[in-house]
């Protein structure tokens, strides 16, 4: 008997109706899917680079602070007098800036960039390092050819290490082991155990050493000498020279080339050299310590640091007032940002 409408029973749709709406359901269930992994990919990738630059400009007392997602200055702040050297607290919460003309070393707030306290240094403090133990800050007094370690917590001075004549450098192994400090008149860099704080090597290389940079295997120590216009490669296990890298660029006389920063690619396969008034940036085979090639930057290039994830590195411009930015892995220039007045450090942390 056949069941008539309303008596209880409910009619079925046709079976090739029921396969119709669960394609359709599956379909839109997809789109929806793929919308949600887009967005997802989408918020990753607009936050990956997303990280604070801060740069101190020595003419005008102040730091440039620089979002590196959108490549542009978004904040500037007075500081103290002729900042020169920066760095960041282990936990990213402070900047520490030498402060040269004030004779003292100045935290401030990473985030509000508010004044939070100074800390003693002796004169003319120039470039400093911070220890892995994220408590001592080993500071080069140029004037009084120490470097003063001073704890960032209780602010009070441990001790003070004599170098060489004005000393500069500040490189530490990243074991936190040995400190090497360059002096530019005795053209040494200076290898000081960080538990005695004492020397126990001297290494003589070429004129006015500027800085001094491990790689992260520890087996190569780079020094540039600005004057003499090299980098020396030492093997921090025995103090023996590996070798020694000399620039030649087209149309820049040899005085113009003056090697300052020096930054190695976490994988300790390229360097990067800045080369002062030439207006490059050398990219170094640390294999072999050939130059692979030169990049063209803004003018007096000076010091140098990577993003957290690598992939990009920042460069100061002292004489065009700006600062760099490189694409590490196609070793290319991307932008130019304009800064204070003779950009001079700079450091990069996670925002």
């Amino acid at each position: 008997m056949m069941s008539m409408p309303g008596t209880g029973e409910r009619r079925q749709a046709p079976k090739h109706i029921h396969f119709i709406r669960r394609r359709a359901m599956s379909r839109s269930s997809a789109i929806l899917t793929a919308f949600l992994s887009a967005a997802a990919i989408t918020s990753t990738a607009s936050t990956a680079n997303a990280y604070t630059a801060y740069v101190t400009n020595e003419k005008d007392n102040t730091v440039s602070v620089i979002d590196t997602d959108k490549l542009e200055v978004i904040k500037t702040v007075k500081v103290g007098q002729r900042p020169r050297g920066i760095v960041m607290s282990n936990d990213g919460k402070w900047i520490i800036i030498c402060t040269s003309d004030d004779n003292d070393v100045k935290i401030y707030d990473a985030k509000t960039l508010e004044y939070v306290k100074s800390l003693p240094s002796g004169p003319d403090p120039e470039l400093l390092t911070l220890h892995p133990d994220g408590r001592r800050l080993y500071i080069a007094n140029e004037d009084d050819n120490l470097v003063t370690v001073v704890d960032i917590n209780t602010s009070k001075v441990i001790t003070e290490i004599p170098v060489g004549v004005e000393p500069e450098g500040m490189g530490m192994s990243p074991d936190g082991k040995v400190l090497v400090n360059t002096s530019e008149t005795t053209n040494m860099a200076h290898f000081i155990d960080t538990t005695k704080h004492e020397t126990f090597d001297n290494v003589l290389v070429d004129s006015r050493p500027r800085v001094a940079m491990f790689n992260s295997a520890q087996t190569q120590l780079w020094v540039s000498s600005e004057v003499g216009g090299t980098v020396t490669v030492i093997n921090p296990a025995d103090r023996k020279i590996i070798g020694k890298i000399s620039f030649d660029i087209p149309g820049i006389t040899k005085e113009a080339i003056q090697p300052v920063g020096i930054r190695i690619t976490k994988d300790d396969k390229i360097a990067f050299v800045a080369l002062g008034p030439a207006n490059r940036v050398a990219v170094i085979d640390t294999a072999t310590l050939k130059v692979l090639k030169y990049i063209l930057v803004g003018q007096r290039v000076w010091q140098m640091y990577f993003t957290p994830d690598g992939k990009e590195l920042l460069t100061t411009n002292g004489a065009s007032n700006d600062v760099t930015v490189i694409d590490v892995a196609n070793q290319k220039a991307i932008k130019s940002i304009k800064v204070g007045r003779y950009p001079w450090g700079v450091v990069v942390s996670p925002n």
